[in-house]
């Protein structure tokens, strides 16, 4: 029960943290927007700048400090706020109101006021009441001093009660008022060594921080310390709803003074939603907003595909990242909050479009680790596989959908070229992976050895990679297109550089590298003799690779271990040695063509010399010298053979692809 009240207690802090740092957003974002005249002159030019600077660098501060140092700003802040309001009400109250009046109506018509004057003053007596004490309890103040303070609110009402002149009202409202100014600026006098010493300690803290750790991890943990895409978040939401509350308010009032007491139509509906759209993204901060909502949708949408499937990569939960710096990427390089209204719907909605389409080749990301291990691993239940065909087949449908739709309304130009290329691409990968997927579904179902799986399955993904290699040529040509005659800008040239070298340049140099892996492993094996026949039944053994038993042939190595040629074709793409001592596979020919063959348990074969494979001067001869029975390593049963990681490493420091191999499979440990 104490946890649980600790952990409310915390999501509490949590909530009010981001609720007092979202009015820190609205200022900045209001002095971005708001409009100055130029031709007021130069001394109202400089002073309406050095407003506006610092309106940014207070609320920048403010936005920046820790919680306990936000908490005691918004304090005072507060106090203060509580003083002008009890000074606000006191001169109106001395100024305008007669206990013996009709009743009074706000600018909207409600009646505020009652009829009967001791009901009114005593009702005001309570709400300054309120308004003083709440002011001594925020400042701190003393007792002797808040009672003083409260008393002064106080004061202007018994000219009320007595009826005293108004000019003798306003008089005493004034110098109540100028009293508890006074106050208020010795308290904050006071407070202003508090706020020296705090914001000291805040540069003293940055600067330490950037020294040791540098600016990327500063900028990072100001970012998650401020929880700034919530305040992003809680700032979008907000001004939206604000803003579509005034919209509906102004809309029914016009339709009601032209005398149409109908409901919304669709038309009115649509043109609400694409007026709020627009000035969702009318400036920088509202397009951070509006990416921190993309980054909630596509978490949670993530997670649940996740679920969905049944995966438990954590790499595949970074969607709610990916999203929003694709969509923030696309505003910046298309210039979004600086277009016209109309021509910015446009261009968000075709942002949209560019967006769900990388959205739904992540998802294919997601999909396709599952969908190849549900298929390798010969799991037969169906609701297992349901899933995952069932994501793989909408992402197979809804790229079709989407571009049919945009081709029936649109004509082509270059953002239909790019979103119809994605669309086509991403419909390849799910045929690609679903093909692979029923190349394995096939073998698991036969139970047989199929030699020739790999290699079709290698054939498949290599028709994948070449056609996607080619659509990125392809969108690399359509916006070096867009650049040159459309609309060029630094961030779309530095989106090109990025895009040639990602995936153009180092998926072609991955490829080429996969081939020459295979070529070099398929050149190996060949090089390897074989075994058959009689020679093969003496061993009586297993690849040590598969467990399976040896059907039609086998492999031997130099260091005499015999494996499936497929088997040992799959170890060699990624490294150059024996499964079993970790020795070179491939030898020169001359000394291959005198290898004798034995099991992997040590037999040997008739007729067999291992001395041909030993080195001059090695452990063999020494035995052999010293007359003692040889024993050699080879026969042994090499299964319970243990290497430490020094003698790992210098065994196997002559093989660049396998130290390839080794550092990438470290690199996704560490992950």
């Amino acid at each position: 029960m104490a946890s649980a009240n600790v952990r409310i207690g915390q999501q509490a802090l949590t909530v009010l943290d981001v609720a007092l740092r979202v009015p820190c957003i609205f200022i900045i974002d209001a002095i971005f927007n708001s409009y100055y005249d130029p031709g007021s002159g130069w001394a109202g030019t400089a002073g309406k700048i050095l407003i506006r600077v610092m309106g940014i660098t207070v609320s920048s501060v403010v936005l920046v400090l820790s919680q306990k140092a936000l908490f005691k700003v918004y304090t005072l802040f507060f106090a203060v706020l509580l003083g002008v309001a009890a000074v606000l009400i006191n001169y109106y109250a001395t100024s305008h109101i007669d206990f013996y009046s009709a009743y009074y109506k706000a600018a909207l018509g409600f009646r505020l006021l009652p009829r009967n004057g001791p009901t009114l003053w005593l009702g005001m007596a309570v709400v300054q009441l309120l308004f003083g004490m709440g002011y001594v309890v925020l400042l701190n103040l003393q007792s002797v001093f808040a009672a003083l303070m409260v008393l002064d609110i106080m004061i202007p009402l018994l000219g009320l009660i007595i009826e005293l002149p108004v000019d003798v009202r306003q008089l005493v409202a004034v110098a109540s008022g100028l009293a508890l100014a006074l106050n208020t600026a010795v308290c904050l006098a006071l407070k202003l060594k508090w706020f020296y010493y705090s914001c000291r300690y805040v540069y003293l803290l940055v600067r330490h921080m950037y020294r040791i750790y540098g600016l990327q991890l500063l900028v990072e943990d100001t970012w998650k310390r401020i929880r700034f895409p919530d305040v992003l978040r809680v700032f979008w939401l907000t001004r939206m709803t604000v803003q579509a509350i005034i919209l509906v308010y102004v809309v029914k009032v016009v339709r009601h003074e032209s005398g149409d007491h109908s409901y919304l139509t669709w038309d009115v509906f649509w043109d609400l939603f694409s007026n709020l759209i627009i000035s969702g993204c009318d400036s920088m901060l509202t397009v951070l907003g509006m990416s921190a909502v993309i980054s909630s949708i596509a978490h949670y949408l993530g997670l649940s595909i996740l679920a969905f499937i049944g995966s438990t990569e954590e790499e595949d939960k970074r969607l709610g990242f990916v999203a929003p710096v694709l969509f923030f990427i696309l505003a910046l390089q298309t210039g979004l909050s600086g277009l016209d209204p109309e021509e910015r719907l446009v261009r968000l909605s075709r942002n949209m479009c560019l967006l769900l389409t990388a959205i739904l080749h992540f998802i294919h990301g997601m999909t396709d680790p599952v969908l190849m291990s549900l298929s390798a691993s010969h799991v037969s239940s169906f609701r297992r596989h349901f899933p995952v065909l069932l994501v793989s087949l909408c992402l197979f449908v809804l790229p079709v959908v989407l571009s049919y739709a945009l081709w029936h309304h649109y004509a082509l130009n270059t953002w239909l070229f790019a979103v119809t290329a994605f669309c086509v691409e991403l419909c390849l990968k799910v045929v690609v992976s679903l093909t692979v997927y029923g190349l394995f579904m096939v073998d698991g179902y036969y139970n047989v050895l199929w030699e020739k799986l790999d290699d079709y399955v290698y054939y498949v993904r290599s028709m994948g990679s070449v056609i996607e290699f080619v659509f990125g040529v392809i969108m690399f040509g359509n916006g070096a297109y867009t650049m040159m005659f459309e609309a060029g800008s630094k961030i779309r040239a530095c989106m090109m550089c990025l895009h040639a070298y990602f995936n153009i340049y180092l998926q072609a140099k991955n490829g080429w590298k996969t081939f020459i892996n295979r070529r070099t492993a398929v050149k190996k094996i060949n090089s390897l003799p074989e075994v058959k026949g009689d020679q093969l039944r003496d061993i009586e053994d297993v690849c040590a690779i598969c467990y399976q038993e040896f059907a039609t042939s086998a492999r031997i190595t130099p260091c005499q271990h015999y494996f499936h040629a497929l088997c040992l074709r799959k170890w060699l793409y990624i490294q150059d040695t024996c499964p079993m001592c970790h020795q070179k596979v491939y030898i020169e020919e001359e000394v291959r063509d005198k290898a004798p063959f034995s099991n992997n348990n040590g037999y040997v074969a008739p007729g067999g010399d291992l001395g041909q494979f030993a080195e001059p001067g090695g452990a063999e001869d020494e035995a052999a010298a010293g007359g003692a029975e040889p024993e050699n390593e080879l026969l042994e049963d090499n299964d319970s053979i243990e290497y430490d990681e020094d003698e790992w490493g210098t065994q196997n420091r002559e093989t660049p692809i396998e130290e390839d191999y080794i550092n990438d499979d470290t690199d996704s440990n560490g992950d």
